[in-house]
């Protein structure tokens, strides 16, 4: 067995403990959102987490915790000296692509190196050889599930990071922190998560978003993301008389999505700032059937080239298939960050002193997804993305090491502490 792996500074290592046992709570809520619901929040198990959490503020001392009307969770931490207000936001959902219900997370102490064989399901495997970013972590304590959910590490641990930091604060009178607004938003990931955040209500001039991944991280770019509905009807006809008559919707929904390039313009083949088409669900009969793809880029120009691109595609159909009737929906989710965060530097700077003062070396970094910030950032409260330590997101090999956990609440502790710095 490996030795345990050091703390990134011996507040990352006193915060341990907390977050940890709060993110091992956390993760057994079932709070998985549901893409394209008509209501909102999109699930209604997410809110079991929202309110949760609520009492676990006001047992901290946070006594005007509550549930809003947007369904976010707001709470504020006075601060001890008079310093800009501080927002904190994680989200409550899990992917809607992947089961979050009965979760069952396994801790691997100092973790030794080998690969780690989930228990649930053994084709589930863990293999530093494939990973470098666990290959890394020899040492670490990991949290894993058993394989057959995910674990929700996005964004339970945001979430577990944010309260071990408030609950450390709030008992820490001595310390000098900036002014404290926590929140805690639903359906972040059905692009949904700033939908009716009461920014005049949050309070906060800057913010930060907790739900990045590798340590150190700062993201301050995001894609911009559009989501495109293609509805295909045909026309239904018992097969044994369906000579001549018979649209079969399914089949040109196959056809729409082999269409799609393979060799460009697809997640399993572009990285870094490279867009991209994905089609990601299907669904229907040969009446009708739907195909739901999201287009990504962080140019909007060339995003609205993947667009144009997928319009182009589904009129093909209905050209080859007159008797078909295509319709195709856009919808546009969230905008690069980036341009709003540039014009806000000492956000980005204040940022990478915590994480250094934390015991951590920065990095800014990119995201190839989007995050509430994004939204927010539009909106005019500048809100980058910090690490929190979580791994192979949206799956069921989903992993963290409590020692990047313990990192990010060190991070967001020391955060409050140089923003305190800062007179308004």
């Amino acid at each position: 067995m490996a030795a345990r792996a050091a703390f990134s500074s011996p507040l990352a290592e006193e915060l341990a403990g907390d977050v940890l046992e709060r993110f091992l709570r956390y993760v057994r809520v079932d709070t998985q959102a549901v893409h394209r619901a008509e209501t909102r929040p999109s699930s209604e198990k997410q809110l079991d987490l929202s309110r949760m959490l609520v009492e676990e503020l006001r047992e901290l001392g946070l006594g005007d915790a509550e549930l809003n009307a947007g369904f976010s969770v707001f709470a504020t931490l006075p601060g001890t000296v008079d310093a800009p207000v501080v927002g904190l936001i994680a989200h409550v959902d899990t992917t809607p692509d992947v089961t979050g219900a009965g979760v069952s997370p396994v801790v691997h102490e100092a973790w030794g190196g080998e690969a780690i064989t989930l228990q649930g399901d053994a084709r589930q495997v863990l293999d530093p050889a494939e990973l470098p970013a666990l290959a890394a972590r020899v040492g670490h304590d990991l949290v894993t599930s058993d394989g057959t959910t995910l674990l929700g590490a996005d964004d339970k641990a945001g979430i577990a990071e944010i309260m071990a930091a408030v609950a450390y604060l709030a008992r820490s009178g001595d310390r000098p922190r900036a002014p404290i607004r926590v929140a805690f938003t639903v359906d972040e990931e059905v692009g949904r998560g700033a939908e009716d955040f009461d920014l005049d209500a949050f309070g906060a001039g800057l913010a930060y978003t907790l739900d990045g991944s590798g340590l150190g991280e700062l993201e301050i770019e995001t894609f911009s993301a559009a989501s495109v509905r293609v509805t295909i009807r045909g026309l239904s006809v018992h097969p044994g008389a369906a000579k001549g008559k018979l649209v079969n919707a399914v089949k040109l929904a196959s056809e729409l999505v082999l269409s799609v390039p393979r060799d460009r313009l697809s997640p399993e083949t572009t990285e870094a700032r490279e867009g991209y088409v994905h089609p990601h669900r299907v669904s229907g009969s040969a009446e009708e059937a739907i195909v739901d793809f999201i287009a990504r880029d962080h140019d909007d120009d060339l995003l609205a080239a993947h667009v144009e691109l997928l319009t182009t595609l589904a009129e093909g159909i209905s050209a080859r298939e007159p008797r078909a009737k295509v319709d195709v929906e856009v919808r546009h989710s969230y905008r690069n960050m980036r341009p709003f965060i540039e014009q806000n530097p000492r956000v980005v700077e204040a940022a990478l002193e915590a994480i250094r003062r934390a015991g951590v070396e920065p990095r800014l970094a990119i995201t190839r997804g989007g995050t509430d910030g994004a939204v927010l950032s539009a909106q005019g409260l500048p809100t980058p993305n910090l690490f929190t330590g979580g791994q192979e997101y949206h799956s069921v090999r989903e992993w963290a090491s409590v020692q990047d956990m313990a990192a990010a609440a060190a991070t967001i502790v020391e955060l409050a502490g140089v923003w305190a710095e800062s007179p308004r």
